[in-house]
Parts: C-alpha cells; sequence; structure tokens
C-alpha cells in the first residue's frame, strides 16, 4: 500500500515534484526525503562515484521544503507522484540505498570561504557540458564516457574558487541559476556548500588547500 508524503501547500508540492523529476534526469540514484518538525530536506546526487576507482567527485543537490509537522521519514526514492489531494505526493512501495547516502553533510560548523557570481557558474557548467558532448566519440563505451564525465566534472576550477566543476554542473542541472544571484560559499570539514536563493549544491572531498576566504569589494556587508 503506497504511502502520502504531506507537503504544506499545492505549490510546494509542485516543487518537490520537479525537484525529483531534474534529479531523475540528473542521475538513477534516487532522491533522499528527510522529514521531521515540519520540514522536508531532498537531497539528490548529481554527481558520484560508482566505483572503488571512479574519480568522479560527489556533488549532491539540495533544497528545503515546508511538510506537514506530523512527517517523519528518511527515506531514498527512485520517484514521487502526485497523491490524491493537491498538497500530497505518493511514495513507492520500497526505497532504495544508494552510497552516497550513506554520509550527510554536517549541519553546523560552516565557515564563510567566499563568494561566487551566477553567471560564472552558469558560464563553467555550459563549458563542461560542451565539453562532454565534444569529447564523447560516436561509440564510446559506457566507461570511456564516465572516465571523461568524471575528468571533466572532477577537475578543480580557478573561476570556482578552487571546487570541482562539477558544482557548476549541479547548480545547472537542478536549475538553481538564476540571474545575477551572487552565492555565499561555506566550507565544513570536507564538505563545501554552494548556497543559492533556490537551493543548495554541496560537494565532498579533501579538504581544498587554496580555497581561503575572499574578501568582498561591493557595499553589501558578511
Amino acid at each position: 500500500m503506497t504511502r502520502p508524503l504531506v507537503l504544506a501547500d499545492a505549490q510546494t508540492a509542485r516543487d518537490v515534484l520537479t525537484f525529483a523529476g531534474r534529479a531523475a534526469k540528473a542521475s538513477s540514484d534516487g532522491v533522499r526525503l528527510q522529514g521531521a518538525d515540519g520540514v522536508l530536506v531532498l537531497t539528490a546526487a548529481a554527481l558520484a562515484p560508482q566505483g572503488l576507482f571512479d574519480q568522479t567527485p560527489t556533488v549532491l543537490a539540495m533544497r528545503i521544503a515546508r511538510a506537514d509537522p506530523e512527517l517523519r521519514c528518511d527515506i531514498v526514492v527512485d520517484e514521487l507522484t502526485p497523491g490524491a489531494a493537491p498538497t500530497e505526493l505518493t511514495l513507492p512501495d520500497t526505497g532504495r540505498a544508494p552510497a552516497w547516502a550513506g554520509v550527510s553533510p554536517p549541519r553546523d560548523g560552516w565557515q564563510l570561504v567566499g563568494e561566487l557570481a551566477a553567471q560564472t557558474i552558469a558560464e563553467r557548467a555550459q563549458w563542461g557540458i560542451s565539453a562532454v558532448a565534444h569529447g564523447s566519440p560516436d561509440g564510446a563505451g559506457e566507461d570511456a564516457v564516465r572516465a571523461l564525465r568524471a575528468r571533466i566534472w572532477g577537475e578543480p576550477e580557478d573561476a570556482l574558487l578552487g571546487l570541482p566543476r562539477g558544482v557548476a554542473f549541479a547548480a545547472h542541472a537542478f536549475g538553481f541559476i538564476s540571474g545575477a544571484e551572487r552565492v555565499r560559499v561555506t566550507q565544513s570539514g570536507r564538505w563545501t556548500r554552494v548556497a543559492f536563493g533556490r537551493g543548495h549544491v554541496l560537494s565532498r572531498g579533501p579538504a581544498v588547500q587554496g580555497l581561503t576566504a575572499v574578501r568582498g569589494t561591493g557595499g553589501a556587508s558578511e
């Protein structure tokens, strides 16, 4: 028997469906749903290694939505579908357990290390998409394409404060990039978070030695 996922309102339910749809296009690893205290945290892997020697970075997209205060859940699902009411979504009968969901980003300890222009992130995403498309010859096998994607998206990008280019891919794939927004970059341990108005992109890897605080030159205070 299917179980409903109850959101705060119909618009929130539509937003959650949109996130799940974009997650399905970005990868086949599902969406993690963590609900408590009227808040639903949705996390999906835009990029994640598929094996021991896969050099693809772990890059997660996250969005926070308002939910029914009684909702309690922590499950990874392949899909979500509209429910019986406009505020409800239907969960599948079974969940899954992808490797990336086994390690969660920290909840605190985040320190500001800089900021980025959304336009810069968009430009690096488009460059990477073009590089993957032109670097994949006709008939290339799955392993070759995966290795190419790992190289393109896993490479540190100076324009992104030394973060892997896959951060830009995630922001693009999940529709987080908007206009002339400037986004804050924070770090906690091995995790780095790029906070957009529409969601967050988190990447996990070795401590980035070159990622240092950037002093703002505009009039906004930190």
